[in-house]
């Protein structure tokens, strides 16, 4: 069966570099789902849900911002802001962080000087990741 090298990588770190079957990616134009020998492609990375199938299985992570790039030699890179794997998501801390930010927007009403796009930012991303980790919970359980 033919596979793509997929790296996928934030400022931090690589989050993942293996070979895989096929991966489902969040972009601004919308999903796309991309398998072995796909054309070369250049895309912008929206927040949401990175699907995957290797040799192990499906996996899911939460990303938000970055691009990706498809080359010719069944090579997939993903430069990300954030990538977490669903079994790393920590649902609390995400809550706790998107309430933050959501009081913070709440002073945004009142006249103090706070950036209201990268608390918005933060609130999607926060989102995002507590509902792909509570996704990953709920899979596991019922399985």
């Amino acid at each position: 069966m033919n596979t793509l090298k997929f790296k996928i990588a934030t400022p931090e770190k690589v989050v993942y570099e293996n070979e895989i079957f096929q991966v489902s990616i969040p972009t601004t134009t919308g999903e796309i789902t991309i398998l072995p020998n796909h054309s070369p492609l250049v895309s912008i990375l929206q927040a949401g849900e990175l699907r995957f199938k290797d040799n192990e299985g499906e996996h899911l992570m939460a990303v938000s911002g970055g691009f990706l790039e498809i080359r010719a030699n069944n090579e997939l890179i993903i430069l990300a802001d954030n990538a977490e794997r669903a079994e790393h998501i920590d649902i609390d801390r995400a809550e706790e962080a998107r309430n933050r930010a959501e009081e913070q927007m709440k002073a945004v009403k009142t006249g103090e000087d706070i950036d209201y796009a990268k608390l918005q930012a933060i609130i999607e991303r926060e989102v995002n990741r507590m509902r792909v980790g509570k996704k990953y919970k709920n899979i596991k359980i019922n399985s």
